[in-house]
Protein backbone atom coordinates (compact mmCIF):
# COMPACT_ATOMS: atom_id res chain seq x y z
CA UNK A 1 0.00 0.00 0.00
CA UNK A 2 1.02 3.56 -0.80
CA UNK A 3 1.77 5.97 1.80
CA UNK A 4 -0.71 8.54 2.63
CA UNK A 5 -0.52 12.49 2.78
CA UNK A 6 -0.02 14.46 6.03
CA UNK A 7 -3.00 16.59 5.41
CA UNK A 8 -5.48 13.82 5.59
CA UNK A 9 -3.96 11.47 8.61
CA UNK A 10 -2.42 12.13 11.36
CA UNK A 11 0.56 9.73 12.96
CA UNK A 12 1.21 8.94 16.43
CA UNK A 13 2.95 6.66 19.10
CA UNK A 14 1.12 3.71 20.89
CA UNK A 15 1.90 1.00 22.93
CA UNK A 16 1.55 -1.01 19.71
CA UNK A 17 3.53 1.05 17.62
CA UNK A 18 2.89 3.73 14.84
CA UNK A 19 -0.71 3.95 14.10
CA UNK A 20 -2.17 6.55 11.15
CA UNK A 21 -4.95 8.64 12.03
CA UNK A 22 -7.22 8.86 8.99
CA UNK A 23 -10.24 10.46 8.14
CA UNK A 24 -10.31 11.43 4.65
CA UNK A 25 -11.43 9.13 1.44
CA UNK A 26 -9.02 10.60 -0.35
CA UNK A 27 -5.93 9.50 1.50
CA UNK A 28 -3.10 7.10 -0.83
CA UNK A 29 -4.01 4.28 1.35
CA UNK A 30 -7.83 4.61 1.61
CA UNK A 31 -7.50 4.16 -1.83
CA UNK A 32 -5.84 1.66 -2.53
CA UNK A 33 -8.12 -0.75 -0.08
CA UNK A 34 -11.09 0.66 -1.81
CA UNK A 35 -9.36 -0.80 -4.72
CA UNK A 36 -9.87 -4.32 -3.85
CA UNK A 37 -13.10 -4.47 -4.51
CA UNK A 38 -12.02 -5.21 -8.07
CA UNK A 39 -10.67 -8.10 -8.89
CA UNK A 40 -8.23 -6.86 -10.91
CA UNK A 41 -7.04 -4.76 -7.94
CA UNK A 42 -7.03 -7.66 -5.90
CA UNK A 43 -4.51 -9.69 -8.60
CA UNK A 44 -2.21 -6.75 -9.24
CA UNK A 45 -1.58 -6.32 -5.71
CA UNK A 46 -2.11 -10.26 -4.43
CA UNK A 47 -4.26 -9.14 -1.66
CA UNK A 48 -7.77 -9.11 -0.46
CA UNK A 49 -10.12 -7.62 2.55
CA UNK A 50 -11.34 -9.72 5.31
CA UNK A 51 -13.80 -7.78 7.91
CA UNK A 52 -14.31 -8.75 11.57
CA UNK A 53 -11.83 -8.93 14.74
CA UNK A 54 -12.55 -12.50 15.19
CA UNK A 55 -11.60 -13.43 11.59
CA UNK A 56 -8.87 -11.15 11.86
CA UNK A 57 -7.62 -13.09 14.90
CA UNK A 58 -7.93 -16.67 13.48
CA UNK A 59 -6.16 -14.91 10.30
CA UNK A 60 -2.89 -14.06 12.22
CA UNK A 61 -2.88 -17.34 14.34
CA UNK A 62 -2.83 -19.32 11.72
CA UNK A 63 -0.21 -17.20 9.90
CA UNK A 64 -1.89 -15.54 7.21
CA UNK A 65 0.40 -12.30 6.14
CA UNK A 66 -1.28 -9.11 7.21
CA UNK A 67 -0.57 -6.13 5.19
CA UNK A 68 -3.11 -3.60 7.22
CA UNK A 69 -5.17 -3.47 10.11
CA UNK A 70 -8.01 -1.18 9.82
CA UNK A 71 -9.91 0.13 13.03
CA UNK A 72 -12.37 2.29 13.82
CA UNK A 73 -12.15 5.41 16.73
CA UNK A 74 -14.66 3.22 19.09
CA UNK A 75 -12.93 -0.02 18.79
CA UNK A 76 -9.38 1.52 19.76
CA UNK A 77 -10.22 0.41 23.19
CA UNK A 78 -10.52 -3.07 22.80
CA UNK A 79 -8.19 -5.72 24.00
CA UNK A 80 -8.45 -7.61 21.44
CA UNK A 81 -7.72 -4.76 18.60
CA UNK A 82 -4.89 -3.92 20.61
CA UNK A 83 -3.20 -7.31 20.37
CA UNK A 84 -4.21 -7.52 16.70
CA UNK A 85 -2.46 -3.98 15.86
CA UNK A 86 0.46 -5.56 18.48
CA UNK A 87 1.23 -8.50 16.11
CA UNK A 88 0.48 -6.73 12.77
CA UNK A 89 3.30 -4.04 13.34
CA UNK A 90 5.21 -6.65 14.60
CA UNK A 91 4.96 -8.33 10.86
CA UNK A 92 5.76 -5.38 9.30
CA UNK A 93 2.31 -4.25 8.47
CA UNK A 94 0.36 -0.79 8.72
CA UNK A 95 -2.35 -0.03 11.72
CA UNK A 96 -4.83 2.52 10.88
CA UNK A 97 -7.16 4.03 12.53
CA UNK A 98 -10.02 5.88 10.83
CA UNK A 99 -13.72 7.28 11.38
CA UNK A 100 -17.11 5.70 10.43
CA UNK A 101 -16.86 7.44 7.27
CA UNK A 102 -14.15 5.61 5.91
CA UNK A 103 -14.70 2.66 7.33
CA UNK A 104 -18.38 2.34 6.01
CA UNK A 105 -16.23 3.24 2.55
CA UNK A 106 -14.01 0.64 2.66
CA UNK A 107 -16.19 -2.22 3.57
CA UNK A 108 -19.04 -0.34 1.02
CA UNK A 109 -21.30 -1.50 4.01
CA UNK A 110 -23.42 1.66 6.11
CA UNK A 111 -23.05 -0.50 9.56
CA UNK A 112 -19.93 -2.42 8.93
CA UNK A 113 -17.42 -4.23 11.53
CA UNK A 114 -15.28 -2.09 13.48
CA UNK A 115 -12.67 -4.11 12.40
CA UNK A 116 -11.20 -5.14 9.05
CA UNK A 117 -7.62 -6.31 7.40
CA UNK A 118 -5.91 -6.45 4.29
CA UNK A 119 -4.22 -9.52 3.77
CA UNK A 120 -1.59 -11.31 1.19
CA UNK A 121 -3.30 -13.71 -1.02
CA UNK A 122 -2.74 -17.23 -0.84
CA UNK A 123 -3.21 -20.64 -2.65
CA UNK A 124 -1.75 -24.18 -2.60
CA UNK A 125 -0.18 -25.32 -5.53
CA UNK A 126 -2.06 -28.85 -6.78
CA UNK A 127 0.48 -30.56 -6.49
CA UNK A 128 1.17 -30.17 -3.00
CA UNK A 129 -2.01 -31.58 -2.44
CA UNK A 130 -1.76 -35.81 -1.59
CA UNK A 131 -5.52 -37.22 -1.00
CA UNK A 132 -4.74 -40.03 1.64
CA UNK A 133 -7.25 -42.59 2.93
CA UNK A 134 -9.73 -40.82 5.14
CA UNK A 135 -9.52 -37.41 3.32
CA UNK A 136 -12.12 -35.83 1.48
CA UNK A 137 -11.80 -32.88 -1.46
CA UNK A 138 -14.55 -30.27 -3.32
CA UNK A 139 -13.46 -29.87 -6.62
CA UNK A 140 -15.71 -26.90 -8.19
CA UNK A 141 -15.77 -27.08 -12.04
CA UNK A 142 -16.35 -23.51 -13.17
CA UNK A 143 -18.40 -22.43 -9.99
CA UNK A 144 -19.54 -18.83 -10.45
CA UNK A 145 -21.46 -17.74 -7.42
CA UNK A 146 -19.17 -16.24 -4.37
CA UNK A 147 -21.99 -16.83 -2.26
CA UNK A 148 -21.90 -20.47 -3.35
CA UNK A 149 -18.17 -20.41 -3.01
CA UNK A 150 -17.81 -19.04 0.08
CA UNK A 151 -20.64 -21.16 1.59
CA UNK A 152 -18.61 -24.01 -0.04
CA UNK A 153 -15.43 -23.15 2.27
CA UNK A 154 -17.13 -22.89 5.20
CA UNK A 155 -19.03 -25.89 4.63
CA UNK A 156 -15.69 -27.75 3.80
CA UNK A 157 -14.56 -26.61 6.57
CA UNK A 158 -17.34 -27.99 9.15
CA UNK A 159 -17.27 -31.10 7.77
CA UNK A 160 -13.58 -31.20 8.02
CA UNK A 161 -12.31 -31.67 4.20
CA UNK A 162 -8.94 -31.27 3.17
CA UNK A 163 -8.77 -28.56 0.55
CA UNK A 164 -11.15 -27.16 -2.40
CA UNK A 165 -9.85 -27.47 -5.90
CA UNK A 166 -11.37 -24.84 -8.46
CA UNK A 167 -11.24 -26.13 -11.77
CA UNK A 168 -11.66 -24.05 -14.75
CA UNK A 169 -12.78 -20.27 -14.69
CA UNK A 170 -14.27 -19.38 -11.33
CA UNK A 171 -15.40 -16.60 -9.15
CA UNK A 172 -12.92 -15.29 -7.43
CA UNK A 173 -12.39 -16.86 -3.71
CA UNK A 174 -11.08 -13.05 -2.15
CA UNK A 175 -13.49 -11.04 -2.96
CA UNK A 176 -15.28 -9.18 -0.20
CA UNK A 177 -18.78 -11.52 -1.36
CA UNK A 178 -17.17 -14.67 -1.43
CA UNK A 179 -14.65 -14.24 1.98
CA UNK A 180 -17.78 -13.05 3.97
CA UNK A 181 -19.49 -16.61 2.62
CA UNK A 182 -16.90 -18.57 4.03
CA UNK A 183 -17.48 -16.94 8.35
CA UNK A 184 -13.24 -16.95 8.28
CA UNK A 185 -13.02 -20.89 6.56
CA UNK A 186 -10.77 -19.02 3.89
CA UNK A 187 -8.15 -19.05 6.94
CA UNK A 188 -9.02 -22.36 7.71
CA UNK A 189 -9.59 -24.25 4.24
CA UNK A 190 -6.73 -24.93 1.61
CA UNK A 191 -7.69 -23.61 -2.01
CA UNK A 192 -6.19 -24.35 -5.15
CA UNK A 193 -6.78 -23.17 -8.74
CA UNK A 194 -6.22 -25.32 -12.09
CA UNK A 195 -7.30 -26.02 -15.24
CA UNK A 196 -9.08 -28.94 -16.23
CA UNK A 197 -6.39 -31.26 -17.53
CA UNK A 198 -4.02 -30.72 -15.19
CA UNK A 199 -7.07 -31.52 -12.44
CA UNK A 200 -7.57 -34.90 -14.46
CA UNK A 201 -3.59 -35.61 -14.32
CA UNK A 202 -3.57 -34.61 -10.60
CA UNK A 203 -6.76 -37.00 -9.91
CA UNK A 204 -4.87 -39.54 -12.21
CA UNK A 205 -1.35 -39.92 -9.97
CA UNK A 206 -3.48 -40.57 -6.42
CA UNK A 207 -5.54 -42.99 -5.85
CA UNK A 208 -8.62 -41.33 -4.72
CA UNK A 209 -12.23 -42.00 -5.69
CA UNK A 210 -13.42 -39.29 -7.75
CA UNK A 211 -17.55 -38.86 -7.66
CA UNK A 212 -19.26 -36.22 -9.28
CA UNK A 213 -22.56 -35.37 -9.12
CA UNK A 214 -24.83 -35.75 -12.33
CA UNK A 215 -28.72 -36.13 -12.81
CA UNK A 216 -27.66 -39.14 -14.95
CA UNK A 217 -25.77 -40.76 -12.42
CA UNK A 218 -27.18 -44.02 -11.60
CA UNK A 219 -25.77 -44.39 -8.20
CA UNK A 220 -27.43 -43.32 -5.19
CA UNK A 221 -25.21 -40.74 -3.35
CA UNK A 222 -25.99 -42.59 -0.39
CA UNK A 223 -24.76 -45.91 -1.46
CA UNK A 224 -21.37 -45.12 -2.10
CA UNK A 225 -18.26 -46.17 -0.06
CA UNK A 226 -16.43 -43.31 0.87
CA UNK A 227 -14.19 -44.97 3.04
CA UNK A 228 -12.42 -47.09 0.80
CA UNK A 229 -10.06 -44.98 -0.28
CA UNK A 230 -10.17 -40.73 -0.23
CA UNK A 231 -12.71 -39.19 -2.76
CA UNK A 232 -12.46 -35.90 -4.33
CA UNK A 233 -16.32 -34.83 -4.86
CA UNK A 234 -16.46 -33.25 -8.01
CA UNK A 235 -19.35 -30.39 -8.37
CA UNK A 236 -20.29 -28.82 -11.61
CA UNK A 237 -21.29 -25.46 -12.19
CA UNK A 238 -24.72 -24.11 -10.93
CA UNK A 239 -26.40 -23.92 -14.75
CA UNK A 240 -24.27 -26.79 -17.07
CA UNK A 241 -23.41 -28.82 -13.88
CA UNK A 242 -20.68 -31.28 -14.89
CA UNK A 243 -19.75 -31.38 -19.45
CA UNK A 244 -18.73 -34.56 -20.65
CA UNK A 245 -15.28 -34.55 -20.45
CA UNK A 246 -15.36 -34.35 -16.87
CA UNK A 247 -18.59 -36.93 -16.14
CA UNK A 248 -16.93 -39.25 -18.39
CA UNK A 249 -13.71 -39.49 -16.18
CA UNK A 250 -15.51 -40.29 -12.54
CA UNK A 251 -15.39 -43.33 -10.83
CA UNK A 252 -18.95 -42.85 -9.60
CA UNK A 253 -21.42 -40.26 -10.79
CA UNK A 254 -24.30 -40.02 -8.08
CA UNK A 255 -27.36 -38.30 -7.49
CA UNK A 256 -29.44 -37.10 -4.33
CA UNK A 257 -32.45 -38.38 -4.86
CA UNK A 258 -35.59 -35.46 -4.39
CA UNK A 259 -39.41 -35.84 -4.45
CA UNK A 260 -40.98 -32.25 -4.39
CA UNK A 261 -41.57 -29.79 -7.07
CA UNK A 262 -37.66 -28.55 -7.64
CA UNK A 263 -35.84 -30.15 -10.44
CA UNK A 264 -32.21 -29.31 -9.03
CA UNK A 265 -30.55 -28.11 -5.43
CA UNK A 266 -28.48 -25.28 -4.60
CA UNK A 267 -24.95 -25.91 -5.22
CA UNK A 268 -23.89 -24.86 -2.09
CA UNK A 269 -26.85 -27.19 -0.81
CA UNK A 270 -25.18 -30.15 -3.02
CA UNK A 271 -22.48 -29.85 -2.00
CA UNK A 272 -23.12 -29.96 1.40
CA UNK A 273 -25.35 -32.84 1.11
CA UNK A 274 -22.25 -34.46 -0.32
CA UNK A 275 -19.62 -33.56 1.64
CA UNK A 276 -21.68 -34.89 4.77
CA UNK A 277 -22.20 -38.14 3.86
CA UNK A 278 -18.98 -38.51 2.87
CA UNK A 279 -17.60 -37.94 5.78
CA UNK A 280 -20.33 -39.50 7.57
CA UNK A 281 -18.01 -42.66 8.98
CA UNK A 282 -15.46 -39.83 9.71
CA UNK A 283 -17.22 -37.46 12.07
CA UNK A 284 -18.39 -37.54 15.78
CA UNK A 285 -20.45 -35.69 18.02
CA UNK A 286 -18.70 -34.20 20.42
CA UNK A 287 -20.06 -34.24 23.77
Amino acid sequence: MTSGNTSTQNERRTGVGQVKEITSLSNPVIKDIRALSLKKNRDRMSSFMAEGLKLIIDALEQGWQIRTLIYSKAAKSNNGVEQAAAKTVALGGLVLEVNDKVLSAITRRDNPQMVCGVFEQRYIELGELHPKKDETYVALDRVRDPGNLGTIIRTADAAGASGVVLVGDTTDPFSLETIRATMGSIFAVPVARTDVDSFLKWHDGHNACLVGTHLAGAVDYRNIDYGERSTILLMGNEQAGLPPALAERCDKLAIIPQSGRADSLNLAVATGVMLFEARRHLLEVQG
